[in-house]
């Protein structure tokens, strides 16, 4: 099985974008697995592939947990059922609850619009040695915001700064300030959940045939659906623009919820393994101070008492 784990993390490099100067969004299909389908009993075998990494996500988190240098920021970006809530249900279902922040950002509140894009989500940032997770962020400001510009007006920005280099300028913005979080130890990775219209249609169906599924469910979903085009054209400036070494894409397939899940697993793992994790070792005062501790709990008279 460890094999399946090496291969599920060479496999999420395929999808991984670190500049996205050359960008295409077509050149990424919604329902690849590279080949993985082909094998007999796949989704038994990705089920327990995933439970191997996730008893490693377990590990590497206690790590980053003990060591207190880096925090590792998760960032979630899809259309409506892509799978977003499932994935990381799935892929952080082995983490300490303590070690793991989960912000999901709705429509802003009068309080965060009368504050600049990034204000409600800087203040959501990992401490060190946790994992945060966005399920949105402030991506959302380059994404529905880009295709509902009339949102732009509830956000009171001046007038005069409401040039036709407001997308771009928030890009930069982004960019910015994810590399000033970077640079102060917290590790960033984002994923766009790459679902095909096709499928999305058919888990809307799902959705409204299944009545215990009939509240993940609104008009709103089916009247977002109609721009399609236009927010496929927004995903691709988005992750063209913002895409880099320091805080990449993994443009995930989201065709094959089993699929996704293996390769989210595996980005993860490759995030933490590049932060050279490890248990804080002792010093000898530490250890005098800890052979100390054990005389008393032993009933033993410290040496020279």
């Amino acid at each position: 099985m460890a094999k399946l784990v090496k291969q599920a993390r060479e496999s999420a490099r395929n999808f991984r974008v670190d500049d996205g100067k050359k960008f295409r969004l077509k050149e990424f299909a919604p329902d690849e697995t590279l080949g993985f389908d082909h094998r007999d009993g796949i989704k038994d075998l990705a089920a327990e592939t995933l439970r191997e990494e996730i008893e490693l996500l377990s590990e590497m988190q206690d790590k980053l947990y003990a060591q207190d240098r880096w925090g590792l920021l998760l960032i979630f970006q899809a259309m409506d059922a892509a799978g977003k809530d499932g994935t990381i249900k799935h892929v952080m279902s082995g983490v300490n609850p303590q070690g793991c922040q989960v912000y999901s950002f709705k429509t802003p509140s009068p309080e965060e619009l009368d504050h600049d894009f990034l204000w409600r989500t800087s203040q959501c940032l990992p401490e060190r040695g946790r994992i945060g997770i966005f399920n949105r962020s402030y991506y959302e400001e380059v994404l529905v915001v880009r295709v509902h510009p009339e949102f732009l007006g509830r956000q009171r920005i001046p007038q005069r700064l409401l040039t036709n280099q407001l997308w771009k300028e928030r890009f930069e913005d982004i960019s910015a300030f994810e590399r000033y979080a970077t640079r102060n130890g917290i590790a960033i990775v984002k994923f766009f959940l790459n679902v095909s219209r096709e499928e999305q249609k058919k888990r809307f169906l799902e959705r409204l045939d299944n009545p215990d599924k009939n509240w993940k469910f609104s008009m709103a979903d089916a009247r977002e659906r109609e721009r399609w085009g236009d927010y496929m054209d927004a995903y691709e400036e988005m992750i063209r623009h913002t895409a880099s070494p320091h805080a990449p894409w993994y443009v995930v397939p989201a065709d094959k919820k089993w699929f996704t899940r293996l390769v989210v697993a595996a980005a993860v793992l490759e995030a933490l393994d590049d932060m050279n994790l490890a248990y804080p070792k002792v010093d000898d005062e530490k250890r005098k101070e800890l052979e100390a501790a054990r005389s008393m709990l032993e009933g033993k008279r410290p040496a020279g008492a």
